[in-house]
């Protein structure tokens, strides 16, 4: 799954929210999120995570 890089880190500035802050709350790692941030994919389950963690849908970051 391809997380829009843009949409992702327009989500975390629009709720103030750093990278640690958000592995903590999602527990996906730091390393992971960076790369997300980065453009790269992830497997759908962390998707699911990082969405959670966020109150989006999964389908507004990507």
């Amino acid at each position: 799954m391809r997380i829009d890089k843009v949409k992702f880190v327009s989500e975390l500035v629009r709720q103030d929210m750093t990278l640690m802050e958000l592995s903590e709350k999602s527990g996906v790692t730091r390393g992971t999120l960076s790369n997300i941030k980065c453009g790269k994919s992830c497997r759908e389950d962390i998707g699911l995570k990082i969405a959670k963690a966020l109150n989006v849908k999964v389908d507004d970051l990507m």
